[in-house]
């Protein structure tokens, strides 16, 4: 009899969501949900809910380097997301332990604002994240007003052709099309 197989680990590196409708609470249930192992290094914690984020208390970047370490040389995922990242050194902490950890199968998700408005990521960090993570990214999921920032196109682009010069400009930056 054939003993089953062990599921697929997935790692996850963004903020807390005490709300639980964002961050790592909910790609871990998104995980579970879809049959994966989930795990996770957690970028900032933040008091949050539907009415607004009231706290973002960032982890220090060697903790950040700590856990992807941990996780990637135990577990070895086989995809990694990454979500708010909250300023321009965590955002090169993870790019530095995306790419020594050989974490390819890598999905970016610029979490930069959140969706009650809230600025999630520190102004300075948009250069990071289009410099630093966007050429590590098989997989981009930006929404419009984060690839307009990524891509450096008006918000009153928000028109096909916009959206279109917006992709290529990301692609263009490094990121894969699959």
């Amino acid at each position: 009899m054939d003993s089953p197989r062990p599921p697929p680990v997935a790692l996850t590196i963004a903020g807390s969501d005490s709300g639980g409708g964002a961050g790592i609470q909910a790609d871990l249930k998104t995980f579970h949900q879809w049959g994966v192992y989930g795990t996770s290094a957690l970028t900032a914690v933040t008091a949050q809910n539907t009415l607004g984020v009231q706290e973002i208390h960032p982890v220090p970047p060697p903790i950040i380097a700590a856990q992807i370490r941990s996780v990637s040389e135990d577990l070895a995922p086989r995809a990694v997301k990454s979500g708010m990242l909250a300023t321009a050194e965590i955002v090169s902490t993870v790019a530095a332990a995306i790419r020594r950890h050989r974490l390819d199968a890598y999905v970016l998700d610029p979490v930069m604002v959140a969706t009650s408005g809230d600025t999630l990521l520190e102004r300075d960090a948009v250069a990071a994240v289009r410099g630093e993570l966007l050429p590590l990214a098989a997989i981009v999921t930006p929404n419009w007003p984060e690839a307009s920032l990524l891509a450096r196109v008006r918000m009153a682009e928000a028109n096909l052709r916009g959206m279109a010069r917006a992709a290529r400009v990301l692609v263009e930056a490094g990121a894969d099309i699959h």
